[in-house]
């Protein structure tokens, strides 16, 4: 992905809380354009289709999830660790509002009417995180700190599955504790 100019970058900024409450059909560019100040021409002029937008976004959301995951995995050698972190950082971002939801967990719900551009980074990041988990549990096999009934690859698609869904869960219930309450004992079966 190429540097954005200042103008692109804060239509990016505007466009992922809209698609965090509404979904991609949720918002327009009408919605940018008021938040922004700008006109819509000019929205265009940097994102010449909402498609080339909400791509851009969901790559950008990729990127710095594997850097979060990065940092993850150069502070934290233990799996175990990393599997609280990675769920503590979901329930901070849940209990705060900072980010109630993930962008790509959103926009997978509604995979069969996005365009295949968003769609295909949406599956790079669930492929991307699954990977991830992979080799979470692969480490905590080797170390023998983690335990699982099935091989790393399937316990990591149903932990990716799980954090998902109680991020639905907990905002379905409009209470954050649900997050917790779902993924705190998903953890703890997998812990030694």
């Amino acid at each position: 992905m190429t540097d954005l100019s200042n103008t692109a970058e804060e239509i990016l900024r505007h466009t992922r809380p809209l698609i965090l409450s509404g979904g991609y059909d949720g918002f327009s560019y009408a919605d940018i354009s008021s938040i922004v100040g700008i006109r819509k021409a000019s929205i265009h002029h940097h994102f010449p289709t909402k498609a080339q937008l909400v791509r851009v976004l969901v790559e950008r959301y990729r990127r710095e999830a594997l850097d979060g995951l990065g940092h993850l995995d150069k502070a934290i050698a233990d799996p175990a660790e990393k599997l609280r972190a990675y769920t503590g950082y979901w329930q901070s971002c849940i209990a705060s509002g900072s980010e109630p939801f993930c962008v790509c967990a959103l926009l997978a719900s509604q995979m069969p009417a996005l365009p295949e551009e968003v769609a295909a980074e949406v599956r790079a990041h669930f492929r991307a995180l699954a990977a991830w988990l992979t080799n979470v549990f692969r480490d905590g096999l080797e170390q023998g700190s983690l335990r699982m009934v099935h091989e790393p690859e399937i316990e990591a698609e149903v932990f990716v599955a799980t954090v998902h869904g109680a991020m639905l869960s907990s905002r379905a219930h409009g209470n954050a504790a649900v997050f917790e309450m779902i993924v705190g004992p998903l953890v703890e079966r997998f812990i030694k």
